[in-house]
């Protein structure tokens, strides 16, 4: 085994303070380039007992996907580089070559509940070396995390269960220039409201979407100067998808909110063209009483999310 005279050892806390967070596209350091470097080479019996390792090559970009989002990358030394190109996704690699199997260093990713963490070990043969490594729940850790009240993974599984299911309301519906909109469901999960609805286009023309609003604003039209309209901002939304032509349903997820009568919640969607149509759905007070509760059978029958 090769060693120094010197040995360097970062420990690395989930949440500990003075850890940053990482930017996309920022390029990740925690140990600096004059850390006195250490070279440990791994036994055989340490590959054994070592409990995830990545194989990494100077000539492959490793990228590391993990199921929900990352909040937080760690590097624990100065021999790997890297940054985050996605909001689930790291990409790494060694900065030049290695002993084989001499250790570059230990990556903990912190995501919105869990944290997984990999021994990244050196390999000369670059076909050896991962180009890619999707995380898998038995990998991750789960940790509490106070600022997330819902992981956007646990938001997604339970917004597509609701897309695929059956429509239950029927009174809160619009129709103008050739387009009909209506709700078709309104679930209550945990801290917030997913929003089910769906957009019919009857014209030959296809429905640019431009923007997409919800608010919360008076039911009774008044004097702008008397009006309070609040802005309100969704935490997610399932279908990305920007045009249709025919049919167009999406799930949208807004924090839970009470209000009184008088007002009402407006999703207003508009047209990115000169004819500018707009559609608009009222959601009452009322409607949202009736929200229903989200019960878990609806998940045990899926298989995949959509491709949209």
């Amino acid at each position: 085994m090769k060693t120094t005279t010197k040995t360097a050892v970062i420990l690395v806390m989930a949440l500990m303070p003075g850890i940053r967070m990482l930017a996309q596209h920022d390029t990740v350091f925690v140990a600096n380039r004059d850390t006195v470097v250490t070279h440990y080479i791994l036994s055989p019996k340490d590959m054994e007992t070592a409990k995830h390792v990545i194989y990494v090559n100077e000539d492959v970009t490793t990228h590391i996907i993990m199921p929900e989002n990352i909040k937080l990358v760690d590097i624990s030394t100065a021999k790997m580089v890297g940054n985050q190109c996605a909001d689930n996704m790291v990409r790494i690699k060694p900065r030049g070559r290695m002993s084989e199997n001499e250790l570059a260093g230990t990556v903990t990713l912190i995501g919105e509940r869990h944290l997984a963490q990999y021994e990244m070990v050196y390999t000369g043969i670059p076909t050896k070396a991962r180009s890619s490594y999707v995380i898998s729940q038995e990998e991750l850790s789960r940790y509490d995390n106070p600022n997330v009240l819902m992981p956007e993974q646990d938001m997604a599984a339970y917004a597509w269960a609701i897309y695929s299911s059956k429509r239950k309301f029927n009174n809160i519906r619009y129709s103008a220039s050739g387009i009909r909109a209506v709700v078709n469901n309104i679930y209550t999960i945990g801290d917030y409201f997913f929003i089910d609805y769906s957009l019919y286009n009857n014209t030959k023309i296809k429905y640019d979407i431009d923007e997409l609003r919800i608010k919360l604003t008076d039911k009774k039209e008044v004097k702008a100067t008397n009006s309070q309209t609040i802005e309100l901002t969704p935490v997610y939304m399932l279908n990305k998808t920007r045009n249709f032509k025919g049919a167009y349903r999406n799930v949208m997820v807004i924090e839970k909110l009470t209000f009184p009568d008088e007002k009402v919640l407006k999703l207003e969607i508009s047209e990115n063209q000169i004819s500018g149509r707009v559609i608009y759905l009222s959601i009452e007070y009322a409607d949202i009483l009736h929200a229903d509760g989200f019960s878990e059978k609806m998940l045990k029958h899926l298989t995949s999310y959509p491709n949209k």
